[in-house]
Formats: C-alpha cells, sequence, structure tokens
C-alpha cells in the first residue's frame, strides 16, 4: 500500500495537485512502483483530513493519465511502465525548469549567467 506519511499540503496550491505531484514524483523516484495499490479514496481523506470528492477528483485524474486503474470494490493500483515512467520524468523536469528559467529571467539573469548557476549548483551536488 502507498504511504503518504511524507505527504505535506502546502498552501496555495490545490490539494488534488498535490496528490497528483505527489504519486508522479514517487513514481519517478521508484518508491511508487508498477502494482503498488493505493489507500482507498474514504481512507486517504481521513488520513489527509481532505474531502473524500478532493481525493476521487485526484484519483480521476489519475485514471485519465493512466496512472491508476480502479475496479469497484477492489481498489485502486499503480499502472507505471517504463517508458510511463520515462514520461513522467520529462514532464516534472519540464515544469521545473519552465518554473526556474521564469524566476531567473524575473530575476534579471541572463542565459549565461543562469548556466553558470547551475554548473556551479551541478559540481556542489556531486561533492
Amino acid at each position: 500500500m502507498i504511504s503518504f506519511d511524507t505527504f505535506h499540503p502546502v498552501d496555495g496550491v490545490p490539494i488534488y495537485q498535490q496528490i497528483l505531484l505527489f504519486i508522479k514524483r514517487g513514481a519517478v523516484a521508484g518508491t511508487i512502483r508498477d502494482g503498488d495499490e493505493l489507500p482507498s479514496r474514504r481512507m486517504l481523506s481521513a488520513l489527509l483530513g481532505i474531502n473524500p470528492n478532493t481525493v476521487q477528483k485526484a484519483f480521476h485524474l489519475l485514471e485519465d493519465e493512466n496512472l491508476i486503474t480502479s475496479q469497484m470494490g477492489a481498489g485502486s493500483n499503480m499502472t507505471l511502465s517504463e517508458d510511463k515512467i520515462r514520461e513522467l520524468r520529462e514532464e516534472l523536469l519540464a515544469d521545473d525548469i519552465r518554473s526556474i528559467t521564469a524566476s531567473l529571467k524575473q530575476m534579471g539573469i541572463d542565459k549565461a549567467e543562469a548556466l553558470r548557476l547551475i554548473e556551479r549548483n551541478w559540481e556542489d551536488t556531486e561533492a
């Protein structure tokens, strides 16, 4: 069963989107795997202290993206192929890069300086 022990909601982002992101990042990181079972909608809403309709919305979107399959009375399970995980990784990284790029431009940092910052931070994380 997928654990939501490390899930910490943040203000300003709809909770259903945070659930989606939590699951997608877990899939990319390998902490959530193909076939893993999700808590029931009721259980997750109680665990997170949120409206069951919010969990239902998150699960519906996960189904739409073919990340989970759900059967009445049988629960919901992850459906993750290597191709899907690669696709998720690219999607998440593209979103992060867009956000960082917008911040850098807003601060007046040009492309050359941005690349230097990335390079320096890249090297710092290797140490």
